[in-house]
């Protein structure tokens, strides 16, 4: 048995065409989910719809395939071990790593992060009920997703599932944040228990899917608060003590970004070193570019891209007996490249998330969340106005399935602009026709 290509309901692959390889399916039955085309409508940092040039999740993910692929390929070329694939998650191909880059995003609720911190606060404020993304991922791909012959959503292989699985843990664990709900753990710890999974340790493939997502975040949110103009590429800008004091603060403040080795450094002396080279790196780019903003910008994105991407490798983990992919350096972890990634993840985050603008955005999406959830979350009245096909579902399945996680479920899966619809609807003094199909 290929414990790799196994399916958790479709142990005899009864339901699929037998002219394709496993993971071709796979990816089939991803990008032609409606999970998978709703990302189009979910906001990466501006409001989707805010702009025909930001990045939305679907773009975002995009991206953070092909980075994945090509690092892959890379990594099959350079690293030997790998060839040998003497354990099913000490093993990396691409096509696996390309599915778990595009399903990474699914769980994210409309109005990006703002939109996951009002459902898991009023889901565990109510019912003592967490909301996690990554935890939704499972959601939608076991369970809410469905497809031709099965009621256990898209049912992929477990090279795919594991692939996606970066927080290998239950969120019924004491203090968990994120990870996977009990429900779909169940089966995630069996596929881990099937390939002798060490406890705590995540795949190769989710690994470097991870990473390359850290490194889209890092460059690609980048370019869009240029192009927005949320990031001046001036000295008066990068030279502000108040931008390097908001860095300083959010790097010591994020208590999951403990590994890369801050104490080794001066935190505030490196993040000006990082944007001084930052800005420096501009000029010459731009002069090069001929002074043209666009092509300069997509030039600095691709040189970091291209930096970040060239130095990922595997490394033993004495800490966990496993092996992990990250930036290496002669042969040992490449920490100062790490850490001057999170320094460009927080310059987007500072400028972009923190800008007043996009904070009254948040705050306006944080009062539509919590009237539809206030409108939903009684049973007797919410079923009413639920979609029927989404009741339909509840009676059908309601023994693994409460009324409260439908109605999460139900607003989780929303665009952006779908949630301002039905709030319209719900609360505008008038909309368009009642007969619009949903």
């Amino acid at each position: 048995m290929n414990v790799r290509k196994l399916r958790l309901y479709d142990t005899e692959n009864v339901h699929s065409s037998e002219d394709r390889d496993e993971y071709e399916k796979d990816y089939a039955r991803l990008i032609q989910s409606p999970a998978f085309r709703r990302l189009q409508g979910k906001s990466q940092v501006f409001g989707a719809g805010t702009g025909d040039y930001y990045r939305t999740r679907l773009t975002h993910s995009l991206e953070v395939s092909q980075i994945a692929r090509e690092v892959a390929r890379r990594l099959n070329k350079t690293e030997p071990f790998l060839a040998k694939t003497a354990h099913p998650g000490l093993v990396i191909q691409p096509e696996v790593v390309e599915i778990a880059a595009l399903a990474h995003d699914l769980g994210h609720p409309p109005f990006g992060h703002k939109g996951e911190e009002v459902l898991n606060r009023l889901l565990t404020a109510e019912h003592g009920l967490p909301y996690e993304g990554n935890a939704q991922n499972y959601r939608i791909l076991m369970f809410l997703e469905k497809r031709a012959g099965s009621d256990s959503g898209l049912d992929l292989t477990a090279a795919a599932l594991l692939a996606i699985n970066k927080y290998p843990f239950s969120l019924e664990e004491p203090g968990r944040l994120k990870g996977v709900y009990p429900k779909e753990w169940e089966g995630i710890r069996y596929l881990r228990g099937l390939w002798g999974m060490p406890e705590g340790c995540a795949t190769l493939e989710a690994q470097l899917m991870d990473l390359c997502d850290d490194i889209a975040y890092s460059t690609h949110d980048i370019e869009d608060g240029i192009r927005a103009g949320k990031i001046q590429m001036n000295r008066s800008f990068f030279e502000d003590d108040r931008l390097a004091a908001h860095l300083v603060q959010e790097i010591v403040e994020d208590t999951g970004n403990t590994n890369v080795g801050w104490d080794q450094v001066d935190i505030l002396a490196m993040v000006r070193s990082v944007c001084a080279r930052y800005l420096e790196q501009w000029e010459a780019v731009y002069a090069e570019s001929g002074r043209e903003a666009s092509r300069a910008r997509r030039e600095m994105k691709a040189r970091w891209v291209s930096k970040f991407a060239g130095r990922v490798g595997i490394i033993d983990d004495a800490r966990t007996g496993w092996k992990r992919v990250t930036f290496v350096a002669d042969g040992q972890e490449d920490l100062e490249l790490l850490r001057t990634m999170e320094i460009l993840k927080k310059l987007a985050w500072v400028t972009l998330i923190k800008d007043f603008r996009v904070q009254r955005l948040q705050k306006r999406s944080e009062i539509m969340l919590q009237r539809l959830w206030e409108t939903f979350k009684r049973e007797e009245t919410g079923r009413l106005i639920v979609p029927p096909d989404w009741i339909e579902s509840f009676e059908r399945l309601k023994d693994n399935w409460t009324w409260p996680r439908l109605v999460a479920d139900y607003i989780a899966g929303m665009t952006d602009a779908y949630a301002e619809k039905v709030y319209g609807e719900l609360f505008a003094s008038r909309t368009g026709s009642i007969y619009e199909r949903d």
